[in-house]
């Protein structure tokens, strides 16, 4: 059986984030198009699609390395602030966006929050696995000699 682990992370997002488009629980907020994804970033992100990429990300990392909550997500998704003359340090990404993608994960009913955090639930590994069964029959498709993996 094919699982998250067998698949490179950057190939699964991508098709995560289409498949999430369909789905009408997954929308993005209205300030989703000018918020900055941390104190560390200069600009909103460039791609339109952002928002559903960055659901996707936090859901495989829920199942990857679940139970987690939103602040050891903003310690992840953090970066390096520059000031200037000074030397950079780090700085943790936003949490208003973590949370607003779990709170839809959740209804969506891939993820369960609990009081050790947040967990995928058997909804969210099944979609997930299957997802990445597809992206494997796929690639095994375009490239035979990847069957053996």
């Amino acid at each position: 059986m094919t699982t998250v682990y067998d698949i490179p992370a950057d190939l699964l997002i991508r098709r995560v984030a289409e498949e999430m488009k369909k789905r009408p629980e997954f929308t993005p907020p209205e300030w989703a198009e000018f918020a900055k994804t941390g104190v560390h970033k200069e600009q909103p992100p460039q791609d339109p699609d952002w928002w559903f990429v960055r659901t996707a990300a936090v859901l495989r990392r829920v199942y990857v390395d679940g139970p987690v909550g939103v602040e050891r997500m903003r310690s992840f998704y953090g970066g390096k602030r520059n000031r200037g003359s000074k030397p950079s340090q780090f700085r943790k990404g936003s949490g208003s966006v973590l949370r607003k993608a779990f709170q839809q994960l959740e209804s969506a009913g891939y993820v369960l929050h609990e009081k050790a955090g947040r967990r995928v639930s058997p909804a969210g590994t099944s979609f997930l696995d299957g997802v990445a069964m597809t992206l494997k029959q796929e690639v095994v498709g375009a490239t035979p000699e990847m069957a053996k993996y």
